[in-house]
């Protein structure tokens, strides 16, 4: 059986991208992240720095984000984390000491609509048949 490859990048500290940064699976920033930032899984270490507008599925802040931020599912800012902007996210967790300054909004999941009942046909009563 095939093994499942989930990959895992590292932006080692002292490492500043400028531009587009865009990975799938799991992201650790320890660097600085300035520009366009798009990825699934993506962790900013304590002293990692993010100034972008940014979409991920889940992203944690353990150091410092400013921007635009788009979270699929969720979005942590830890006890040591900045986030400042904008944010749209499914569900939110700040643990106590973390900064949140930002304009949030909860993007909702739609719910199925119920399904349409079927009622029988109204009789009145004493109609003869």
């Amino acid at each position: 059986m095939a093994k499942k490859v989930e990959n895992f990048s590292i932006l080692d500290t002292g490492l500043t991208v400028e531009g587009t940064l865009s990975c799938t699976g799991k992201m650790l920033i320890k660097g600085t992240v300035k520009g366009t930032l798009d990825g699934q899984f993506i962790t900013i270490g304590e002293e990692g720095a993010v100034y972008a507008d940014t979409k991920a599925d889940n992203i944690t802040v353990g150091g410092r984000f400013e921007g635009d931020l788009e979270v699929s599912d969720k979005l942590v800012v830890l006890a040591t984390g900045s986030c400042e902007g904008e944010v749209k996210c499914k569900d939110l967790i700040v643990e106590q000491g973390g900064v949140l300054n930002a304009k949030v909004t909860r993007i909702s999941v739609p719910e199925p609509a119920p399904a349409k009942k079927k009622f029988a046909p109204f009789k009145k009563s004493g109609a003869k048949a």
